[in-house]
């Protein structure tokens, strides 16, 4: 059990950031008009454990597995919101945030974004598929 955790934890993690080098990449297409074209992603090694904690899911996962995707999806996003929000608000305690959401409109503390909703939303349904994934 605990074997198959720390793969999961690790799995997670790893699955994790890779999404956030994508996304943050895509982000930077914003700067593709200042000539630079480098769709540079930004990160750092605090996500990798935050991602990871994904395999805390694991329980949940398998409890709402029976579910429509609608909930599930839901679930996972107040889950996502939950973790972000603790990680975010401790990390800031400490000045090692490493993102800050208090220029958009939909924050809270600088830690959450509400209009992230639909991104975690997906993105905990792909916890779910990597969690319960079939060898």
């Amino acid at each position: 059990m605990v074997k198959n955790f720390l793969k999961n934890f690790m799995t997670c993690g790893l699955c994790g950031w890779c999404l956030e080098c994508f996304w943050t990449g895509l982000n930077s297409i914003k700067k593709w008009k200042m000539n630079d074209r480098t769709l540079s992603c930004r990160t750092s090694v605090w996500m990798f454990p935050i991602y990871g904690m994904a395999a805390c899911l694991s329980p949940i996962c398998s409890r709402l597995q029976k579910r429509n995707a609608l909930l599930r999806g839901g679930v996972y996003v107040l889950l996502i919101y939950l973790t972000e929000y603790t990680t975010g608000v401790i990390l800031k305690k400490y000045r090692a945030c490493p993102w800050d959401y208090s220029k958009s409109k939909y924050n809270i503390k600088g830690v959450i974004r509400f209009d992230y909703a639909p991104v975690w939303f997906f993105t905990g349904l792909l916890f779910e598929k990597i969690l319960f994934r079939k060898y």
